[in-house]
């Protein structure tokens, strides 16, 4: 476990974060991001990924405690013995998506997400997707409200609720699923090996018009998406009685 003394506290705008982080930085001082040896994020899952985001320069471990709602990704919130919990995190690395965007205008757009990337169709229209491995079309026509392409780590937010699976860390796998699939009705999605590179191209973009969105970045009226693995290592830290590992089995095992 690296250096846990200096600590950049991060919180959502929300009453319960802010009280604790105005308790946290009393008890522990304020430290800049650039400084930090650690960041603790106060929020749930969507304050923890932008604070990832923030942290890519230098890649400096994060250990969330929850002060939103589901907070999966997020340790319980404790504002005593922080330093001891620190120094007796489990890391966990993860490794994001990258997003790179081809518009209807010609325009090229680059953005990351650590949950998923997604392709969701913008009007009363299903959208028309053809889906590439690795440059072989292996679905010449998905008709859907869209698809996502999911981290292991991001398996057991949208993915899931999409009927998609939940993928073990370390299985070196990505989660292909479509969004309320019409034809071919039948089709779940696909298991992918990390390395692989999808390319999603839209069919009909002018009048079936879909956005792709990287966790919160939303590009609208793409034309067409490809997805890779980012070799970018991020670390997120949990309390070793309530691994992120225990959580993503014990996940597949509730009714």
């Amino acid at each position: 476990m690296p250096k846990t003394d200096r600590i950049s506290f991060a919180a959502a705008d929300t009453p319960d974060a802010q009280a604790a982080l105005q308790e946290l930085e009393q008890r522990h001082g304020k430290t800049a991001l650039a400084d930090a040896d650690v960041v603790v994020a106060l929020g749930g899952d969507g304050l923890l990924l932008k604070v990832l985001r923030q942290t890519l320069p230098r890649r400096v471990p994060v250990f969330g405690m929850n002060r939103g709602s589901v907070g999966f990704l997020m340790n319980s919130f404790r504002s005593e013995g922080l330093p001891e919990r620190l120094a007796a995190a489990e890391p966990v690395e993860i490794h994001p998506l990258h997003m790179r965007v081809t518009t209807t205008t010609g325009e090229t757009k680059e953005a990351q997400a650590i949950n998923e990337v997604s392709l969701l169709r913008e009007t009363y229209q299903a959208a028309k997707l053809q889906i590439s491995i690795d440059d072989v079309v292996r679905m010449n026509e998905l008709i859907c409200d869209g698809a996502l392409v999911a981290t292991p780590a991001g398996s057991t937010a949208y993915n899931l609720s999409a009927h998609g699976p939940i993928i073990p860390l370390g299985a070196g796998i990505l989660a292909l699923t479509p969004i309320s699939a019409f034809r071919p009705r039948r089709w779940r999605g696909a298991l992918l090996p990390h390395t692989a590179r999808v390319r999603l191209r839209i069919l009909e973009a002018e009048k079936r018009p879909v956005s792709a969105v990287a966790d919160d970045t939303e590009v609208r009226d793409v034309l067409e998406v490809e997805v890779t693995e980012d070799p970018t290592t991020l670390t997120l830290l949990f309390d070793p009685d309530d691994s992120l590992r225990e959580r993503i089995l014990k996940e597949q095992f509730t009714p």
